[in-house]
């Protein structure tokens, strides 16, 4: 199957603020190389989440994915993950 370039990416600052959140030190920094890794990552993951989804709401014979099959996929996303 053909994946298809997104231009789809998070913010830098975005991506920050979420790590610094779960920082113990407020002065712990992350470098840009890091950011930029970690960005990628949460794409990859939403993109993922995003695929198991619509493949859950395909078994279920639904047109449209809802939450519902978000929650169905998401455990065993987060152990693959």
């Amino acid at each position: 199957m053909e994946e298809k370039a997104t231009s789809a990416t998070f913010k830098k600052e975005t991506v920050q603020r979420l790590m610094s959140l779960h920082f113990k030190d407020e002065k712990t920094k992350v470098s840009n190389d890091a950011l930029i890794l970690i960005s990628e990552l949460l794409k990859l993951f939403i993109m993922e989440a995003a695929a198991r989804s619509a493949k859950q709401a395909k078994t279920e014979e639904n047109e449209l994915v809802s939450i519902d099959h978000f929650e169905k996929i998401l455990p065993q996303l987060l152990l693959d993950f």
